[in-house]
């Protein structure tokens, strides 16, 4: 255990634990210490000297080696002639620091004076102020006025783009490095650096395309002046016009905390709209960061990409209708006796969407499933992270094994809370048919040939090599299994073998230890908790369907293949916010709220549920999932909640996991570290404090004694032959990230993946060639990469592309010139 160290700071005796940097232990006690460089999340460096304080240490005797004392016995202090600071200096035992005496506060006056030399005074029109460190630290430490030239300023490149999402302002820049340190310590993507060097320093991107990271924005948020801002935001809003309002990320499973700036603006017709994403503090879950998609994926929310209002058939044309006619004409269909109902929802409803929908169905006689292409919920239930297990405590005696998943492409949060726990010394372990970004933070990495998962699972339950020695002498084993390359079935044996890992060793329910499903939405982990299945044939599910009820799912866009099962259901209804292939083929379409319009829960992959609240209205007769339910249940005779306090209340009556949890007891917070928000923004950022709580994390359902391992089936290769592999990629062109004009070009659209030496052997070269799946022809720009597995195709999934799981496939260019293709 770290010594506790005590010390007086200002006067105030305060303790802190050893190796703490003065800068924390007074924040922690409540005193302020300037800072420009220093980030409580990065390494000190000591850069900008703001934080310079007067320290004294207990004068030692040379010859006893013992303190000597004053003569009322109190220790004698020392204090040395120069400044020191308080960012790289560490606490030790009897310490006495002044951070306000004469000679600290001159000092501190005359850094900020020389920062302000080469920086503009354009505070009325920069984007920071108002929430601007330099603006406020000047207004609280600064001098009164400047000794230096005005004219002698230094000027440089304004409104400089580093990449489509960030822009820079070179004059504004202090070179405080935070956002360089920030792209290299943290998100690994060291893709800014310092060029020049005294008066002409400036920030520059080196990367192809400009500031290549999915974690750029945060950059804009921990800058200390306004020489960072987002595309987004840029020059859209006052600080102090916008209004907060708490909520979650619905990109992943993570469940990152957000925080929705909202203004009311005349050029929207006087409506609220959505401003800018933020981080909301919540360190059990993304800390203060989040990726890119989340900040900058937010327009699909926008009501202007929505529809407008409930549509139904007539003529075999979609017409608008009102809410009530188009509820009365569901409830008369599935009035019809013997009607058979199915509802598939998607991973990206509400606990309180999935409870009322589910309730509807089966008292309606139907049959609700999960739409999704990843099983095995029912094993992170028995077999998740325990209550007292968190992924930030991870570290040395700790493994985690990280099975076909691209953490950084499909949880980004999860990926670099795998690495910062493999850089605090736990043992990381990837298992991947391909290279991936986490291969390089890894201890052990295992690249298995697509199809043979299950074997190299069961080889480390079974073997002796120097990763199942390590596996068997964990303290603790965290295991994330995604579905890299896997259909459902498939998915199902990679989560049996998974959780059958766990209890072998004896660490399932222990500390430090669980299953972690990398689901692609937000609140799959919620729908398996309350009894969802995905449907074992989606093509026969739907055709067995009179009634078919979708809610927050495009199966039709994502498999244009199931266009003959859709046709032959008689009766097609639709609960949508934008239009989709499925709702152009709906009988009755009915507008919902977005994540910004309603309050709701989600639980996240690692059974955290979290709840989140509205950030503007919705329009008139536009309502959630749930209420557009419990309207539609009462037209059937069947009572449901419309409030989400009370549907929450009914989900712990039949869910035993839920029954101790209220929104209440949800919206619970302690103290975190590092302090956010108010006076606080110089030191960590314009990240917004939790004041909606940190949530609580589902009990395990049973201790999981024995797992039945699912077979799965290998694939049969044939050098003759090439394989198709559906992956993940963070900027899909899925139906909540096409309206965000910002990540247009990074959204993956019609493109594959392909080894050099397997494009040789099938003739093909980089450049527009037409992929064969089945009956599906489709052009596509096909790219080649090193680290791509040979014999394989790589197909990113909700790319336009109808691909499931493994498949043989074919490629030919598109000129049709290849003839080598009679097999391949």
């Amino acid at each position: 255990m770290p010594k506790q160290i005590s010390l007086i700071i200002d006067n105030q005796p305060i303790k802190s634990l050893e190796n703490t940097m003065i800068v924390d232990a007074a924040k922690r006690a409540g005193i302020d210490i300037p800072v420009f460089c220093y980030h409580p999340k990065m390494k000190s460096v000591g850069m900008c000297r703001l934080c310079l304080v007067e320290i004294g240490r207990p004068v030692i005797d040379r010859a006893t080696g013992m303190p000597v004392c004053e003569q009322d016995g109190s220790p004698k202090i020392g204090f040395g002639t120069k400044l020191e600071t308080a960012c790289t200096t560490p606490v030790s035992e009897g310490m006495v620091v002044r951070t306000t005496s004469e000679k600290a506060s001159a000092a501190r006056k005359e850094i900020l004076e020389f920062l302000l030399t080469s920086h503009p005074l354009d505070c009325p029109i920069c984007d920071k102020g108002g929430e601007c460190p330099l603006q406020n630290l000047t207004m609280r430490y600064g001098p009164a006025k400047s000794r230096f030239r005005l004219d002698d300023k230094k000027h440089l490149a304004k409104n400089v783009p580093l990449g489509e999402l960030i822009y820079l302002d070179r004059e504004r820049c202090i070179q405080c490095g935070r956002c360089v340190r920030f792209q290299s310590e943290v998100a690994g993507d060291p893709v800014i650096g310092f060029d020049q060097r005294g008066r002409s320093t400036q920030i520059i991107t080196c990367s192809e395309p400009g500031f290549d990271s999915i974690f750029s924005g945060n950059t804009t948020d921990i800058c200390p002046v306004g020489a960072l801002t987002s595309a987004d935001f840029r020059f859209g809003a006052r600080p102090w016009e916008l209004k907060s309002r708490e909520s979650l990320c619905t990109h992943c499973p993570v469940g990152c905390n957000i925080s929705i700036d909202i203004r009311r603006e005349a050029k929207s017709d006087g409506e609220v709209v959505v401003k800018r994403i933020l981080p909301r503090q919540n360190e059990a879950v993304n800390g203060i960061w989040i990726c890119d998609k989340g900040r900058f994926g937010h327009h699909f929310a926008d009501p202007h990409n929505r529809i407008p209002r409930p549509l139904v058939r007539k003529s075999n044309k979609l017409t608008p209708v009102s809410l009530e006619t188009a509820l009365d004409m569901i409830a008369k269909r599935l009035r019809r006796k013997g009607t058979r109902l199915v509802t598939l929802v998607g991973g990206r409803l509400s606990n309180e969407d999935l409870f009322n929908l589910k309730q509807l169905t089966q008292k309606a006689h139907g049959r609700a499933y999960l739409y999704g292409n990843m099983v095995g919920g029912e094993l992170t239930c028995q077999v998740g992270l325990g209550l007292d297990t968190s992924l930030e405590d991870l570290k040395a005696g700790n493994v985690i094994l990280v099975i076909a998943s691209d953490l950084h492409e499909e949880a980004p949060l999860y990926w670099l809370r795998v690495k910062q726990a493999a850089e605090r010394g736990a043992t990381l372990i990837v298992l991947n048919g391909r290279e991936t970004r986490l291969d390089n933070f890894a201890t052990h990495v295992i690249h298995y040939r697509y199809g043979e998962e299950i074997h190299a699972i069961t080889s480390i339950l079974k073997g002796n090599d120097p990763v199942a020695r390590t596996i068997k002498k964990a303290q603790g084993l965290v295991i994330f299994a995604g579905g890299d390359g896997l259909g459902p079935q498939t998915s199902g044996a990679v989560m049996s073998s998974a959780a059958q890992l766990l209890v072998s060793t004896g660490l399932a329910g222990k500390p430090g230890s669980g299953l972690v499903a990398v689901w692609k939405s937000a609140n799959t982990q919620g729908a398996w908790e309350m009894g969802y299945q995905i449907p074992g044939n989606l093509d026969k599910t739907i055709r067995n369907a009179d009634a078919l009820i979708i809610a927050g799912a495009d199966p039709l866009g994502d498999f244009p293949d199931l266009m003959d099962a859709f046709q032959s259901v008689k009766f097609l209804a639709v609960l949508e916010l934008s239009m989709t292939p499925t709702v152009d083929l709906a009988d009755v379409v009915i507008p919902v709220a977005a994540f910004t319009e309603r309050s709701g829960s989600f639980t996240s992959a690692e059974r955290r549920v979290q709840v989140f609240k509205p950030a503007v209205n919705p329009r008139l007769g536009v309502l959630p999932d749930h209420v557009l339910a419990a309207k539609l249940g009462k037209r059937l005779g069947i009572q449901l909640f419309e409030n989400t306090p009370e549907i929450f209340t009914e989900i712990g009556k039949a869910h035993t996991v839920f029954k101790d949890m209220t929104y209440g007891s949800l919206s619970r917070f302690t103290d975190q570290w590092p302090v956010v928000g108010d006076r606080s923004k110089y030191f960590s950022g314009t990240v917004t404090a939790n004041g909606l709580g940190v949530g609580a994390r589902l009990p395990l359902t049973s201790s999981a004694k024995k797992i039945f391992i699912k077979s799965g089936t290998p694939l049969k290769y044939s050098s003759r032959k090439l394989w198709a592999v559906p992956i993940s990629r963070l900027y899909d062109c899925g139906n909540t990230i096409r309206y965000s004009q910002l990540l247009e070009k990074r959204m993956i659209q019609y493109e594959v993946r392909l080894h050099p030496n397997t494009a040789a052997a099938l003739g093909i070269q980089a450049g527009a060639v037409v992929l064969s799946l089945g009956k599906h022809n489709q052009p596509v720009a096909c790219i080649l990469e090193e680290t791509v597995p040979e014999g394989f195709v790589l197909i990113p999934r909700s790319a336009g592309i109808p691909i499931y799981k493994i498949s043989e496939a074919k490629l030919i260019m598109a000129s049709g010139e290849n003839q080598n293709m009679k097999d391949g």
